[in-house]
């Protein structure tokens, strides 16, 4: 579990970068919305995080692709609603910069993400 959690951690790392770095990008060079501009960096990591992550953390279950990605992009959706409420509140309620709230929210959703990516996703040990 410890090796597994560490892989996790890396390839959350990895699209965390990803995310940031779309997010920056679609903000700060085309001054898109920033919970626009964040659904879509999410969006963008995720698939690079589902890609990492069923190659190198979770063992799948014997099911097709289509259905594992679907399932994958179902569960992320949860973790998108739940970055989107912490920016939302972040940036409304607060004077907080956008990078500060974007790396607090960065912090609480793959807590979410390993929890049900784990039941989910990956097959059981017998």
């Amino acid at each position: 579990m410890v090796f597994q959690l560490l892989k996790f951690a890396i390839v959350g790392v990895i699209a965390a970068f990803v995310d940031v770095g779309v997010l920056v990008f679609l903000k700060e060079l085309f001054s898109v919305d920033v919970l626009i501009a964040s659904a879509v960096s999410f969006s963008v990591s995720v698939t690079v995080n589902y890609i990492l992550s069923m190659a190198f953390v979770f063992k799948s279950k014997k099911q097709s692709k289509v259905k594992e990605f679907i399932i994958f992009v179902l569960l992320s959706i949860g973790g998108l609603g739940l970055n989107q409420l912490i920016l939302w509140i972040g940036v409304t309620f607060t004077s907080v910069y956008y990078l500060v709230i974007k790396f607090l929210a960065m912090v609480i959703v793959p807590i979410y993400n390993f929890i049900t990516r784990k039941i989910f996703l990956e097959e059981k040990e017998k």
